[in-house]
């Protein structure tokens, strides 16, 4: 048992930690329990969602999570699963926020500052 208020604390922080990756841990196995039961773009996609979270909160590798993603979208092919493709034309089509004009900028105005006296010798 600890018994400097630091070590107490980091403790205290260790177990909240603790729980908190359990809890990770566990809703990524029930997401690709999910979807190995039913592979649908759907739970393919909460599953990878479950692995980036893991990634975020570095859990994970992110080499890991996506080799694991990987697998997952193996296992989508050979389900048949019918898996849509990002396409640049679908990401070019969406609107732009519109460009700023560019506003003339202000003439700069030299100021002088006060010389310094010479120094005597």
């Amino acid at each position: 048992m600890p018994i400097i208020k630091s070590a107490k604390k980091a403790a205290r922080q260790a177990e909240k930690r603790t729980e908190q990756n359990v809890e990770i841990k566990k809703s990524i196995k029930a997401a690709l329990k999910a979807f190995k039961a039913n592979p649908t773009p759907a739970t393919l996609a909460k599953a990878q969602s479950e692995y980036d979270k893991a990634v975020k909160k570095d859990l994970l590798k992110a080499n890991t999570a996506s080799r694991r993603k990987s697998k997952l979208h193996d296992i989508a092919k050979k389900a048949g699963v019918k898996l849509e493709k990002a396409s640049k034309s679908a990401a070019s089509t969406t609107a732009k926020p519109a460009a700023k004009k560019a506003t003339p900028k202000k003439a700069a105005t030299k100021t002088t500052a006060p010389k310094a006296k010479a120094a005597k010798k």
